[in-house]
């Protein structure tokens, strides 16, 4: 609603001068017309609101920030009668000019003063009983009077203006509700009220515009702007609402509105006008002077700025430019942040007024940062300063090179280093630049820098020597990993013990990430070697280190690693436990999913896997496929593939099994040095593939290219294949060497158990087959370990079926075993293939065929059926034409597709 003048009886205004005679001016009365363009916040109405009913609402904020309009905006929506306006200047420091204009105010808008209550009769008092008459009249009224006192930031130093209006305030209690809009936090005990519950504050950051309300703003303008748009525009600013409105206008003349408000140049721009006109120039040249110089620093410290301007005054300077709030805000513990746009162009007019002293500011906060303990702070004003030998050298003698290698200042700080000029020489840069080359394993050129920094190292005992040599000795062990040497890894290991002797315990304090990482890198070399004693010992250390954000990565892939190690002992238990810690880990420490090892998610993907939970195993292969280092830890690669190949073998597709193992083989893997575990692991999943498809021959030779196992599971592994191939008792000698019970786990217990069974049942002896199907099933069960018995092949089946009891024992199991095989192709790709339909078999070829899928040979067939060699071969020519097969495992895989199996 609009406020029109209305004069009531006894209404001061009717005196149209002040106390020292000047006119009394209705423009300072009026409310300011809100613009079309404005946008209405609800969130500060209902504060405005909110603080209505209460003594003293307090807006304060920058200039610019839009507290005028905020509050004349909210006045429209209330009666008139109820509001009075004032808008205060500098010669209202007189109380008798004040209180003049008060009480006009009160006239102006409606509210009727009896005649009683008088007008100041000087310039520079008022009358106390004046202010006592205008309280008792404001308290005995039946409605509120709401007073605005607009930018009181100009009498903010007058006490006896301060006085006067807590005086009336508190002696007016409900008749009056006091509205001040400031730069500046007025005289008033706003302690007490604030205590007592009874002061609304409307602080810079309550003003400080949303993107939201930013997008709202240019729409109001007839400027389209994306989300985006809005929230670049809204960080460019801080929210700044003088800055969005002028950027916004400004924009209106531009080609490419969306363009030029995510790119303005704030320099050189209405927006820098403004600010340096209204909030620089208004300064003395010393206050002047500090803004330019400190405005190179995201935060200020008075002794920092001092050490800038090279005097002495910064702390009065920095408190009073807080007080009028000058885009300069406190942060707690004498620190001070100027606002981000007004530092922005600042820095240009430092450019402008001061040409090439920026580089010598960013030196000196550099090295005062240093001393004050901030590296973090203090390199990007190294890097600016182009002193890249303060940088590295701080860096390395701070022993935080391992802040290169994890923790979340990794990346940041790898985008910073990657700025170092070539120029920069010495050990600390090179130990840098190794860093970072191992860090994206680029092995070659890491070690080369690496060597580089060590033929250089500096001589003597003190602590940056020792500090040199321990960042060397760390880079050595993940060089040594990367390059898959558990010897070399070690020995750097045992240099990183000595060099951290030469340092004092306080400073490996501060740094436990290097710890982390050192045994991380070694226990990853050891197992990459196949010490899994070692390995196990030395990344249990990892786990116990000190726990922070900096620890998280390397803690978490030494859990991951210890998951893997307790699956390759055949412990499905430990390794789920081991897993889900490592992923516990990374997340509450807040660690990107895509920043995992993947590690811990392949480990549960083999465990679904041995539990026949396919579709868990999908999941958990597809979160480790998502994560960054899938492709560059040669680990988790072949694990990958691997885990990937025993999964389309389980859904009936052993042919793109080992497709997929194919080309892991053409794989270069990372590694200079070979692992035998590893290698070892692809051979067996080769097999795996290999009997799946129906060939055990190509299994067994395999193993046969490449002799002796490195681990127990390679035994069972050929040992299966032997017996796939009719050679049973081959099959038993080499379970024969197995160690025993008690150094084998679960999985390679039951793997054993069943493997023996089959081989002794083909050599006769079904009561001892069934004696060890048993132990297997026993062995089993607390671990829910399917698969071992599903790709087992049907006799297992067969031989739960004639022992109903045993059968009923292990219906954990049995249910599994009646299930149809999973097909992994698509739909249509099932219907493509299965029409048409195939010519029935014969009961001699459903014998055969059932044989074939138990991975029997010829000449075991036949002797099973008492049928020749040379029928066999005919019945398996019929079937394969009839199942449009051309070979043993696709004829299976088509069998047990139409059901036939």
């Amino acid at each position: 609603m609009s406020h029109s003048v209305k004069e009531g009886h006894g209404d001061p205004s009717e005196t149209a001068v002040t106390p020292d005679g000047d006119p009394v001016l209705a423009a300072r009365l009026t409310v300011p017309t809100v613009p079309g363009t404005f946008v209405r916040r609800e969130r500060l109405v209902e504060q405005l609101t909110e603080g209505a009913r209460s003594p003293l609402t307090l807006v304060n904020g920058p200039a610019g920030a839009g507290k005028t309009l905020l509050v004349a905006d909210w006045i429209r929506a209330r009666e008139p009668g109820e509001v009075a306006w004032l808008t205060v200047e500098p010669e209202d420091c007189a109380p008798g000019v004040f209180w003049t204009y008060v009480l006009h105010a009160f006239g102006h808008h409606g509210i009727a003063l009896p005649g009683n209550i008088g007008s100041p009769a000087r310039p520079g008092e008022v009358d106390h009983s004046l202010l006592a008459r205008l309280a008792a009249w404001l308290n005995g009224r039946d409605s509120r009077v709401v007073l605005v006192l607009d930018e009181f930031d100009r009498v903010a130093g007058c006490a006896e203006v301060a006085e006067g209006l807590q005086f009336v305030l508190r002696h007016a209690g409900e008749g009056l509700r006091l509205v001040i809009v400031s730069r500046t936090e007025p005289l008033l005990p706003l302690h007490r009220y604030r205590a007592a519950g009874e002061l609304v504050d409307i602080r810079a950051d309550d003003l400080a515009f949303g993107a939201e309300e930013t997008a709202a703003l240019v729409d109001r303008h007839g400027l389209p702007l994306s989300a985006d748009g809005a929230r670049v525009l809204t960080e460019r600013t801080g929210g700044w609402a003088a800055g969005l409105r002028l950027c916004t206008l400004a924009a209106q003349r531009a080609g490419d509105p969306e363009s030029f408000l995510k790119e303005f140049e704030p320099g050189h721009s209405t927006v820098a006008d403004f600010l340096l006109g209204e909030v620089l120039r208004v300064h003395p040249a010393e206050t002047q002077d500090l803004l330019l110089r400190t405005s190179i620093l995201e935060e200020t410290h008075p002794d920092l700025a001092n050490a800038l301007t090279g005097r002495d005054d910064a702390e009065p300077i920095l408190e009073e430019l807080q007080r009028a709030n000058a885009f300069v805000e406190p942060i707690g513990h004498s620190w001070y942040r100027l606002h981000p746009l007004f530092a922005e162009i600042l820095r240009v007019h430092l450019g402008v007024r001061h040409p090439g002293l920026a580089p010598e500011l960013h030196r000196t906060a550099a090295r005062w940062l240093i001393r004050a303990g901030l590296l973090d702070e203090a390199l990007p004003h190294a890097a600016d300063a182009g002193d890249w030998e303060l940088a590295a050298a701080e860096f390395i003698d701070q022993l935080a090179i391992g802040r290169l290698l994890t923790g979340l200042a990794a990346e940041r700080l790898d985008g910073l280093f990657a700025r170092m000029a070539p120029e920069a020489s010495g050990p600390a840069p090179d130990l840098v630049r190794a860093a970072r080359e191992l860090a994206h394993h680029d092995v070659d050129r890491g070690v080369a820098y690496l060597r580089r920094a060590e033929e250089n190292l500096p001589g003597g005992d003190g602590g940056d020597a020792a500090a040199v040599r321990l960042s060397c000795a760390v880079l050595r062990v993940l060089a040594a990993r990367v390059a898959g040497s558990a010897d070399m890894a070690e020995t750097a290991a045992r240099a990183v013990a000595q060099a951290e002797r030469a340092l004092p315990a306080d400073r490996l304090e501060r740094c436990p990430e290097l710890t982390a990482l050192t045994l991380t890198d070694l226990g990853s070399a050891q197992l990459w070697a196949g010490r899994f004693d070692a390995a196990r010992a030395t990344l249990s250390d990892a786990v116990r280190t000190a726990q922070g954000p900096s620890t998280a990565f390397p803690r978490h892939e030494a859990l991951s690693r210890l998951a893997l190690i307790d699956f390759l002992y055949g412990h499905p238990g430990r390794a789920e436990s081991h897993a889900r810690g490592a992923i516990a880990e990374a997340e509450h420490s807040g660690l990107p999913v895509s920043d995992g090892t993947g590690m811990a998610r392949l480990v549960l993907a083999a465990v679904a896997i041995d539990r026949d939970d396919l579709a868990a195993a999908r999941d958990h292969l597809d979160q480790a496929a998502a994560t960054t280092t899938a492709a560059r830890d040669p680990i988790v690669a072949v694990e990958q593939a691997i885990l990937r190949s025993r999964l389309l073998c389980a859904r009936g597709d052993s042919g793109a099994a080992l497709l997929a193992l194919d080309e892991l083989a053409e794989q270069r893997l990372v590694s200079a040095e070979p692992s035998p575990w590893v290698s070892e692991r692809i051979a067996m999943a080769t097999a795996a593939a290999q009997l799946a498809d129906g060939d055990p021959r190509a299994a067994v030779k395999v193993f046969e290219e490449r002799p002796g196992h490195s681990c127990p599971e390679g035994l069972v592994a050929e040992a299966w294949a032997r017996v796939a191939a009719g050679e049973s008792e081959r099959a038993l000698r080499i379970l024969d060497g197995l160690p025993g019970p008690g150094n084998r786990g679960p999985v390679l217990e039951v793997w054993g158990l069943l493997t023996r069974a089959q081989a002794v049942d083909t050599l006769g002896d079904s009561s001892a087959a069934e004696s060890l199907l048993l132990k297997a099933l026993t062995a089993a069960r607390p671990h829910h370990l399917r698969r071992p018995f599903l790709e087992a092949g049907p006799w297992v089946r067969q031989l739960l079926r004639d022992r109903p009891a045993l059968a009923r024992e292990h219906a954990w199991l049995t249910g599994t075993l009646s299930r149809r095989p999973v097909d992994g192709r698509s739909r249509e790709e099932r219907e493509e293939y299965a029409s048409p339909r195939p010519e029935p078999l014969s009961a001699r070829e459903g014998d055969v065929l059932e044989r074939l899928a138990q991975l029997m040979s010829t000449e075991e067939i036949a002797a099973d059926l008492h049928l020749s060699v040379n029928t066999v071969k005919t019945h398996l020519k019929s079937i394969y034409r009839k199942l449009a097969a051309t070979r043993r495992g696709e004829a299976v895989r088509r069998a047990r597709e139409l059901g036939l199996l």
